[in-house]
């Protein structure tokens, strides 16, 4: 009976050890996959990151070469070797066109769109989103729909508009058309509709207005919403092309996108002054971008807006 019982115990011992060894096993298994699986997405990655840089990267070194090797090394690695870099293309520019023209244009242009877009479209969507007022349960879904309208579907009618207000060639016609937007009320809708109610309540105690409520107590809560919508408004108006090309015909209204098209067909065609143009009329974009990116990735997260 000892005997048996001794026997029991051995084979329960190798059964618990054989367990134990294949489950250290599988999970020695399981870490080498998660581990072979994470070094392929980062290579993934890493492939795909140079592909959308290589461009960029391309430019930017380009902008640096005398004109005669800008595209004669492009179909090899040289392409992205600076060779003989230099700063005359950035001369030649200012040179040939009204550089500084066009950039203040452009500032001028998108930075009103920014700011007061900032303004009407916030203060809208807090109306829609806190107000109770008659007709904003219907006006709000009209509002929305009008996102799936594209802009080419009312360029003509606009045009003809702005120039029969005498408009066209101005840079009002370029800016008070793009300061409402209706993608720019969601958002700000989506970010104030769950703020805690209470901040609300606290300030009316207080005898505050829905003005005076707006702006000392939704407002400095809102940064991470109100640094998206700034950083998609800005991305959008200044490389917007359409409405400028048709609009602006002078160059004392002219913006960079247009400039920069009627630039590249400019005789002589010089592939590392068109370079440098390009770098001058990115540059911009990177810089306030890197700028609000924190407050750009808060807004996205809590404003829903995956992908």
């Amino acid at each position: 009976m000892k005997q048996l019982l001794k026997i029991s115990q051995e084979a329960s011992t190798r059964e618990s050890r054989v367990s134990t060894m294949t489950h250290e096993q599988l999970m020695t298994h399981r870490q080498n996959q998660q581990r072979i699986s994470m070094i392929v997405s980062y290579v993934v990655l890493t492939i795909l990151a140079l592909l959308f840089i290589a461009p960029i990267l391309f430019m930017i070194i380009g902008s640096f070469k005398p004109d005669n090797l800008v595209l004669v090394e492009a179909g090899s690695l040289k392409a992205f070797i600076p060779d003989n870099p230099t700063l005359q293309n950035y001369q030649d520019v200012f040179n040939r066109v009204n550089f500084t023209r066009f950039f203040w244009n452009s500032i001028f242009i998108t930075g009103a769109i920014v700011l007061f877009g900032l303004l009407v479209n916030s203060m809208a969507a807090y109306a829609f989103s806190r107000l109770q007022w008659r007709g904003r349960d219907i006006i709000f879904p009209i509002i929305i729909a009008l996102m799936i309208i594209p802009f080419e579907a009312i360029a003509v009618p606009l045009f003809f508009q702005m120039t029969w207000l005498g408009l066209r060639n101005t840079y009002t016609a370029q800016i008070i058309p793009f300061i409402a937007n209706a993608f720019s009320i969601y958002l700000f809708y989506t970010f104030f509709i769950v703020l805690p109610k209470e901040l609300e309540e606290a300030a009316r105690v207080d005898g505050a207005g829905p003005i005076r409520t707006f702006f000392e107590i939704i407002v400095p809560v809102s940064k991470p919403v109100f640094a998206s919508v700034a950083i998609l408004t800005f991305l959008t108006q200044w490389g917007s092309f359409l409405w400028p090309t048709m609009i602006a015909v002078g160059e004392r209204v002219r913006p960079l996108p247009v400039a920069i098209a009627q630039f590249q067909t400019l005789p002589p065609i010089q592939w590392g002054d068109i370079m440098a143009f390009g770098v001058m009329m990115v540059a911009p974009m990177l810089v306030i971008f890197l700028m609000f990116q924190k407050w750009f990735v808060q807004g996205v997260a809590s404003s829903g807006i995956k992908g």
